[in-house]
């Protein structure tokens, strides 16, 4: 998961070169129409943050889910000292 969001960052750590590269410098301003390429990068950085917030939100919905589950096993076992263990890590994930 960690690495999955590390490389979905990827245009977000890099922005300032992207802006580098896609508005033009004084001499190519007639070669490339730059508010296009500003809405691509535009629509690429919302496309990602769109597909990380989805990622994110399905994460800690699995992860609420087996929580729930836990703290239900919990109340049946409450002496299971490695199941409260798993139930504050499961916990910490969220």
């Amino acid at each position: 998961m960690q690495e999955l969001l590390r490389v979905m960052r990827t245009i977000d750590d890099r922005i300032v070169h992207e802006l580098n590269t896609t508005i033009p410098t004084a001499s190519f301003v007639g070669k490339i129409d730059a508010g296009q390429t500003c809405k691509e990068l535009y629509q690429s950085l919302m496309d990602a943050h769109t597909s990380r917030e989805r990622i994110i939100k399905n994460c800690i919905a699995q992860t609420s889910s087996v929580v729930k589950t836990l703290r239900e096993e919990r109340e049946k076992a409450q002496d299971d000292l490695a199941l409260l263990k798993q139930l504050r890590k499961e916990q910490t994930k969220v």
